[in-house]
């Protein structure tokens, strides 16, 4: 689906849905609201899935997985290997993704958007590879604004094939060694933040490497000036993991279906989803709040509140898809508590 077909295809949220998730949920044995964020994930789940039953058993958490030339700079502890390890790895059914997902009975799909290493041999990834891994953005720009709308692209059309299959939530991840430093790239022209605000240790850099990055992210913005729009900063200063994340945040509003943020590396698609289509915002969850220091500038931008705070950075999806244990408790407790009548209880009415 192109992207302006898909930016067409979001309608509002369903009013009615929603009011009567909301006079369900104030019918339950318990006082008004005392379910908190619990409730308002229901209630707009209702509106997003456009009933006041909603039902997300079907989901998958898709991992975009690219390589980028910016690990050059030294940016990275792990060396640039590791991107293709680990998105074999996925395979195998062994990364922190993978258990958090099966306890959460979510699917995985693992795409590869620009692995710098011959997958296409593999079952059990999806073969999406623009090129291998994107240029060093401290001399130029990561790739060409064409291959931008591609791989945005690439993600709403995944999405859509998701939604065709049954699937009704989607969850974000990715893989790819040097990815906090794009993301911090594009979190410090997005929210005009100094590099150094927003510019992490990613996994592990000493005080020496961690300067060099966060001086390696304010070349990058000073030698590629990205301002022209969101798709500008995406195509000089991205990657192909964080362009397909963009699309599946588009993609998902554009089917009708949620979509949950996982760290630093997805929200920062999601800003970039909401930045070139405000109206995709409704369709986006969050999960935990990442250790990366960029994820505080991150959350006041899209103006949306982490649901978990874990001291988590691992990427993967993992945060996003452990996330959904507190959906669940959610949809668990709305379908399955006894109403005001069951209890024998007087309904709670407001005092003010």
């Amino acid at each position: 689906m192109k992207l302006d077909v898909a930016m067409n295809s979001i309608k509002s949220l369903d009013e009615l849905s929603m009011k009567l998730a909301k006079d369900k949920l104030d019918g339950l044995t318990k006082p008004l609201n005392s379910l908190g964020k619990l409730e308002k994930i229901i209630i707009r789940l209702a509106g997003i899935l456009r009933t006041p039953e909603p039902e997300i058993s079907k989901r998958a958490v898709v991992i975009m997985c690219a390589d980028n030339g910016v690990v050059e700079e030294g940016v990275s502890s792990c060396p640039k290997e590791v991107t293709s390890t680990v998105t074999q790895n996925f395979l195998k059914g062994i990364t922190g993704v993978n258990i958090f997902a099966n306890y959460a009975k979510t699917d995985l799909v693992i795409c590869d958007i620009g692995v710098d290493d011959e997958l296409s041999n593999l079952t059990g990834i999806l073969h999406k590879k623009i090129r291998y891994g994107t240029n060093n953005i401290a001399y130029g720009p990561a790739m060409t604004r064409d291959e931008a709308i591609r791989a945005i692209e690439i993600g709403i059309d995944i999405v859509e094939d998701l939604y065709k299959d049954g699937y009704r939530l989607i969850c974000t991840g990715e893989m790819g060694i040097g990815n906090t430093t794009t993301s911090s790239a594009i979190t410090s022209v997005l929210t005009s933040s100094n590099p150094s605000e927003v510019t992490g240790r990613g996994s592990g850099l000493s005080d020496i490497a961690h300067q060099n990055k966060a001086e390696i992210v304010k070349k990058a913005i000073d030698i590629n000036r990205p301002y022209l729009d969101s798709i500008d900063i995406l195509s000089k200063l991205g990657g192909f993991d964080i362009a397909g994340l963009t699309g599946c945040f588009i993609g998902s509003a554009a089917m009708g279906i949620p979509c949950v943020i996982d760290g630093f590396i997805s929200g920062v698609a999601a800003l970039l989803a909401i930045s070139i289509c405000p109206q995709a915002k409704d369709y986006v969850f969050t999960s935990h709040f990442s250790k990366e220091p960029g994820a505080v500038k991150l959350f006041e931008a899209i103006e949306m509140e982490p649901l978990l705070t874990l001291e988590m950075c691992l990427g993967e999806g993992s945060g996003a898809v452990l996330s959904l244990v507190i959906f669940d408790a959610a949809l668990e407790a709305y379908n399955k508590m006894g109403t005001f009548e069951d209890a024998k209880i007087e309904k709670y009415t407001p005092q003010i």
